[in-house]
């Protein structure tokens, strides 16, 4: 087998798999094209940020696997990949100590003006008085998001003495207290913390997550730091408050592209690095140990764990998938969009078969910010990350539905337990949900535009809404409006031709004196 590396890696990758039987080319100084078209018969290929294109896989045809080594894979054509058969692996975790670790010298660094006095003491300057410094020990230090990264700055901080509070909205506390930080939301952590770290995933749900509000809360000579995602944080925002007098101190390792550029950032920025967050010769030679060690797995004993792009039972109809993270998105909405504790979701008929295929689905629709694309393992071991528990149930013996998918979300909030039901199922190969909460046989379509709210049901309401909507130039495609005799409630699903805003729909919501609201668009 012949194990293609055209990236700078450390060469324990190359020597494990050489020590293995492998045949090994590596070479990190010509591009992948000349690398690939001078190598046409390697079985496997290693990467880092090297995009492997249809026209790499094209040119490779005895490929069976590539590798990234790091976490993200979207540099790799894994759907283009999986039409050639050719199964993509990633080393998620290998980076997570020297992000951690960036984290502290830049707070080191930042605080005792290292950069600026190095630089000054070069010219001739002698500017000790000017450069007074600050000390870390014993700082209120905030982190946004707890996972791998922000569980590893926890226990770098502790030599500190820091008090850390943490903030991550999927964990529960008493996981956050064993990590070592004490649970806080986002208004206490603004608003008292001396140092905040963003650790949260990029992508719609986290963008401008960090915005006026919240940095108006900042203490004045208090210190942000992203080595998260571009986009987290709402620069325009931050450098609004800076030209206002707010004395923040910015530190981002995080740009548009990773690419030589005037970075949006370099007016604001006290000390910005260029991605160097996992660039360690430790993180490197972590992430080809971890590569080297899955293409041989792969090679010898037909491992395929890591694949991220296996191919689904192809008896399984895609569109069951979709159901999944739909209901999931629409369960969590209607749950308040509260911390998840626990899903238990149960699989009906031919479904069952195939249990452990639907898990990612559901942890993209339950989980805003969750990671896309895993393998089923991989997914229950996000749950895991976040505190969650998975369980897939059995159905009863007196519930006969056809290929039908139930949801339930345990949620908490304030010290209270909430569960958000919902059912679901295909008509004419088209998602749609069966019930919401207490009431069923709605059988309303998943896919579009829905706004969703339950009232005390009355005579009248159906007019107030479709006069709302009809304000706002959005039509009505279909409504269903059950009643629910035990608690006198009515539910109004509707559809409707055109997206509803969260404020369109909270002001309908208080018109008819909602109890409870949804907009979604899928």
């Amino acid at each position: 087998m012949k194990i293609l590396i055209p990236t700078k890696l450390d060469k324990a990758a190359a020597g494990t798999l050489a020590a293995a039987g492998y045949d090994v080319v590596q070479n990190d100084n010509d591009p992948i094209e000349a690398l690939v078209a001078a190598n046409p018969d390697a079985d496997g290929l290693i990467v880092r940020s090297e995009k492997v294109t249809k026209g790499i896989i094209d040119a490779l045809p005895r490929l069976k696997c590539v590798i990234r080594a790091g976490a993200g894979y979207d540099n790799i054509d894994y759907v283009y990949a999986r039409s050639k058969n050719i199964d993509v692996m990633n080393t998620p975790g290998a980076n997570s100590n020297a992000v951690a670790e960036e984290v502290i010298a830049m707070i080191l660094a930042a605080y005792r003006y290292i950069v600026p006095g190095d630089v000054t003491t070069r010219a001739g300057e002698w500017n000790k008085k000017k450069y007074m410094g600050h000390e870390l020990t014993r700082k209120t230090v905030g982190i946004l998001g707890l996972g791998n990264i922000g569980r590893m700055l926890v226990k770098r901080l502790q030599g500190f003495e820091c008090t850390v509070l943490g903030y991550d909205h999927f964990l529960s506390r008493q996981r956050a207290i064993n990590i070592g930080a004490t649970p806080a939301e986002l208004d206490e952590i603004f608003s008292t913390a001396d140092i905040i770290s963003i650790h949260v995933p990029g992508g719609p749900s986290t963008r401008g997550m960090i915005n006026a509000e919240l940095i108006g809360k900042m203490k004045d000579g208090a210190m942000l730091i992203n080595c998260a995602r571009y986009g987290v944080i709402d620069e325009d925002a931050l450098r609004a408050a800076k030209k206002a007098g707010k004395n923040i101190i910015y530190c981002t390792d995080v740009h548009p592209k990773d690419a030589a550029a005037q970075q949006p950032s370099a007016d604001i920025a006290d000390l910005m690095l260029p991605h160097l967050g996992a660039n360690t010769k430790e993180a490197n030679k972590m992430a080809a140990m971890r590569a080297a060690s899955q293409m041989d797995a792969y090679f010898s004993k037909g491992d395929t764990s890591c694949v991220v792009n296996a191919e689904k039972p192809s008896d399984l109809n895609p569109a069951h998938l979709q159901l999944a993270a739909m209901l999931g998105k629409l369960a969590y909405r209607a749950g308040g969009s509260k911390p998840i504790r626990r899903i238990e979701c149960t699989f009906y008929n031919n479904l069952r078969a195939y249990r452990k295929w639907f898990t990612p689905w559901i942890l993209e629709g339950a989980v805003p910010g969750a990671e896309h694309g895993l393998m089923p393992a991989a997914a229950e071991a996000s749950l895991r990350e976040h505190g969650i528990v998975f369980v897939a149930r059995e159905p009863l013996d007196d519930k006969l539905y056809d290929d039908a998918l139930t949801l339930d979300l345990f949620m908490e909030a304030d010290g209270e337990q909430h569960k958000s039901s919902v059912r679901g199922m295909l008509v004419d190969g088209q998602p749609v949900i069966s019930r919401l909460g207490v009431f069923d046989h709605l059988y309303a379509a998943l896919s579009g535009n829905t706004l969703v709210l339950r009232y005390k049901d009355r005579p009248g309401v159906i007019a107030v809404i479709g006069q709302a909507l009809s304000q706002a130039g959005i039509n009505i495609d279909n409504i269903i409006a059950p009643r629910d005799p035990a608690s006198g409630d009515a539910l109004a699903v509707i559809k409707t031709n055109l997206p509803v805003s969260e404020e369109q729909a909270l002001a309908i919501a208080q018109a008819i004196e909602a109890s409870q609201y949804i907009a979604l668009s899928m």
